[in-house]
């Protein structure tokens, strides 16, 4: 082989289907990350470039790949991208868990971090008391706080779980809503029960909910509140005011952990008024035992094609 290129072999074929995909569309994906030609041939996967260290790069991800297909689990176009930014960024504790998945105590969830900065959050959670997550939606921000709060619930380090969002209108003016107040505020909280019935049953969740092992509550509800022994998650914090995300983050009390999450692009107040999650960012950056994980486009999971949404509304907002 010519200095020019660089294979790899794998001689199982089951493997190398994996790690390559369907018409090769794995390695179309890494050339495009890598910038150069990669191909397969026989049972070698070939990057058509001069470079050292990009040689170097590719033999890594692909190996990291071949690792994952060895240990039966899925390879995906998705997943060879999250691998090659995790090598690239030389993030080894990412790809440690990206490869082990995270048993999460409950009869419907095996959960294993499917991108560099999901894993980089779960390192995070495990490691302060405080963690904010930003970045766009799609990205498994509430997910993986759930689920470590799952976990940390099931290993009885804390003794509840609340979860809170603030009660805003998404750019509409909905009017009135019929029914009691629970009734009324029940649509702007659904999104967290979505996340927890991914979960538990959602027979569970209402029983979690008659013995406040679980709360769900509209932020306004925090007010004079002091949380100890539990595991607090504020989710869709930009529509927070700066007076509610001060509010919020002094509810905290002994033996507690928080988190919030956020996408500051997408903020549904008033204009007149400041996104108290923009507030935060700068007002708390100074503080070492608060950790901040901002997530990118990369990292969207959702859907691909909500991948390239976010990629054109960025693309929008620099022009």
């Amino acid at each position: 082989m010519s200095e020019e290129h660089i294979s790899y072999s794998i001689d199982d074929e089951n493997r190398f289907r994996l790690v390559c995909g369907v018409n090769d569309e794995h390695l179309s994906a890494l050339a495009a990350l890598l910038d150069g030609k990669v191909f397969s041939y026989g049972n070698e996967i070939i990057y058509a470039e001069p470079s050292k260290p990009k040689q170097l790069l590719f033999k890594n991800v692909i190996e990291e790949a071949d690792a994952l297909a060895r240990s039966g689990k899925e390879v995906t176009a998705e997943q060879l991208e999250n691998l090659f930014f995790a090598v690239r960024d030389r993030k080894t504790f990412a790809l440690q868990l990206m490869k082990t998945e995270k048993i999460v105590p409950a009869p419907k969830a095996v959960v294993a971090p499917r991108t560099v900065r999901q894993a980089e959050l779960i390192h995070t959670l495990e490691n302060y008391e405080m963690t904010f997550a930003v970045g766009p939606a799609g990205t498994g921000k509430t997910f993986i706080a759930v689920t470590h709060a799952m976990q940390t619930l099931a290993e009885k380090a804390v003794r509840k779980i609340v979860l809170t969002r603030p009660v805003v209108e998404a750019g509409e003016n909905l009017g009135f809503l019929p029914g009691d107040l629970q009734q009324k505020i029940n649509p702007y909280l659904r999104p967290i029960y979505d996340v927890l019935e991914r979960f538990l049953p959602q027979e569970t969740v209402k029983l979690y909910e008659e013995k406040k092992i679980i709360e769900v509550i509209p932020l306004a509800y925090m007010r004079g509140r002091s949380l100890d022994n539990a595991y607090i998650i504020l989710d869709e914090a930009q529509n927070a005011t700066v007076e509610q995300m001060k509010m919020f983050l002094t509810r905290i009390g002994e033996n507690s952990k928080t988190v919030v999450t956020g996408d500051d692009t997408q903020i549904d107040l008033d204009k007149r008024r400041q996104s108290g999650l923009v507030d935060a960012l700068t007002t708390l950056s100074g503080i070492d035992d608060i950790a901040f994980i901002r997530f990118r486009r990369e990292d969207v999971i959702r859907n691909r094609l909500v991948k390239k949404i976010v990629e054109a509304y960025e693309k929008n907002g620099r022009r």
